[in-house]
């Protein structure tokens, strides 16, 4: 792992390419954490046997283990379920939780005749809410030294810089979405004290090579961990192309949250100066336990290669959201996986991934 300093990765040519572009694999963290999970953790074992068979269809996939007695679970759970082996590894690498959307790193590509990757080195601090983080916060340089790509430290005025995965979303071409309840929050979780949107727009320009910064105003209703992640709510799925989930029983939340966001992407524009086209998605009824209502949302799908996998909750909308995901991605698959244990960690399918780009 070589980490560069001097230089910013966008004045190197490197960009966040879209989600969509192709990959070389997909990391996952097998799951440990059973407090994010109570009750459910054989349930979530075979879940994971799912979602790497799926993935192994179409990319590498590279899944890190706690230690040696839960990579042997893992392996164990990867062969029943009969993933293609020669493109699963299993890894024991220390880590909290499982979401490595969040802890794992940015990956970074530069085209041209040779294409490279490198990785954007973020501070992760647990969503500014958990106190157990340093393992997950050494993710990064961990997949750095075995993908042996350099790393760029995103700092600012010589402080690093935090930001998860799920905070935000690209579409390749220089545009980026976030929330201002998630990166902008001086009060609850406070990820960079002091920072406001000019600061974070230098910064994804410098590091991410985002030219555009598009700012909805806050996550989904219920218990979110992150405080407004956007990737329970807006997702891009073409360079000029978002899903913005939509609430139409205007009793809910959400409902309110959804038609301000709205709002918001009717007035941005793309990199290109053109506007957005807005494809409405639903949301499912709202999921509860013990009295509290989850994060259940089908934009926290996933763009592998082999397929678009979506979280499904047992719900008359899922045909709805399979369906109208299907048509707006007409190059691959689109899978529902049920999520109903999945989420009541407070995640779903990108939650627990992250790409790496192909050279």
């Amino acid at each position: 792992m070589k980490t560069t300093l001097h230089k910013t990765p966008a004045a190197l040519g490197y960009r966040m390419p879209a989600e969509w572009e192709p990959h070389e694999a997909t990391w996952l963290v097998w799951p440990q954490h059973r407090p994010d999970w109570p009750g459910k953790m054989e349930a979530l074992a075979w879940f994971y046997g799912e979602l790497i068979r799926k993935l192994a269809q179409g990319e590498a996939v590279k899944v890190l283990c706690n230690n040696a007695t839960v990579l042997r679970a893992a392996r164990d759970v990867v062969t029943a379920v009969g993933a293609d082996a020669k493109r699963v590894e299993l890894l024991v690498c220390p880590t909290e939780r499982g979401w490595l959307r969040d802890s794992g790193p940015l990956f970074l590509r530069k085209g041209g005749a040779r294409p490279d990757l490198a990785i954007s080195r973020f501070r992760f601090n647990a969503w500014a809410l958990f106190r157990d983080w340093k393992k997950d916060a050494a993710v990064p340089d961990f997949i750095a030294r075995r993908t042996r790509v350099p790393v760029f430290p995103a700092v600012h005025k010589d402080r690093p810089v935090v930001l998860e995965g799920g905070a935000i979303d690209v579409n390749g071409r220089g545009s980026l979405l976030t929330t201002e309840q998630c990166l902008l929050d001086q009060q609850t979780q406070v990820r960079n004290p002091g920072l406001g949107k000019a600061e974070l727009e230098q910064i994804f320009r410098a590091n991410l090579g985002v030219t555009n910064t598009i700012w909805l105003k806050e996550g989904i209703a219920g218990r979110d961990d992150t405080h407004g992640h956007v990737d329970d709510i807006c997702r891009f799925v073409r360079p000029g192309t978002v899903v913005l989930c939509q609430e139409k029983f205007r009793g809910d939340e959400n409902y309110r949250r959804m038609a301000e966001n709205r709002e918001r992407l009717e007035g941005a524009r793309l990199e290109s100066g053109s506007r957005l086209e807005i494809i409405p998605l639903p949301l499912p009824e709202p999921l509860y336990f013990r009295g509290v209502r989850l994060p259940a949302t089908y934009a926290n799908f996933y763009i592998s290669n082999a397929a678009v996998l979506v979280p499904t909750f047992n719900d008359p909308k899922d045909r709805e959201a399979l369906g109208l995901l299907g048509e707006l991605f007409r190059d691959r698959p689109v899978v529902g996986l049920h999520a109903v244990d999945v989420v009541l960690g407070s995640g779903a399918i990108h939650c627990l991934t992250q790409q790496q780009p192909a050279r």
